[in-house]
């Protein structure tokens, strides 16, 4: 299931309530955005953003509202992933292998991942 597109700050924040648990506005606000030069207004912009957007859910407990992703975050991070190949790749996975061919850091744990992947999908396209 595609939501609606989720940038790469509002990626971050969502990854961050996610290791948060369960937290406030006030405790993102301090915990996140201090540390980006974020007012407290601007997070709580964000974090209604992703809650119209379905990433996000609350819920009042003792007067306070506390935010929880709706979806885990594989899923949001495969979702951006996907937004990223449709609309800038135009559909195309090619550019980024090419990136990869030519970045200087592929650790052996990254290069076993893709050998693996690529190992999977001709399996798949054998079955078809």
């Amino acid at each position: 299931m595609r939501g609606k597109t989720i940038g790469d700050q509002e990626l971050a924040l969502l990854q961050y309530i996610d290791e948060q648990g369960s937290p406030s506005v006030g405790e993102v606000a301090s915990g996140y955005g201090e540390a980006r030069g974020l007012a407290r207004s601007t997070v709580l912009t964000m974090m209604e953003r992703l809650r119209a957007k379905g990433y996000l859910q609350r819920q009042q407990q003792a007067g306070v509202y506390r935010y929880q992703p709706t979806r885990g975050q594989q899923s949001v991070v495969q979702g951006a992933i996907a937004q990223f190949v449709d609309n800038t790749l135009q559909g195309s996975v090619s550019p980024f292998v090419a990136y990869l061919s030519e970045r200087q850091a592929v650790s052996d744990d990254e290069l076993a991942e893709l050998e693996a992947l690529v190992a999977q999908l001709q399996s798949r396209r054998q079955e078809s």
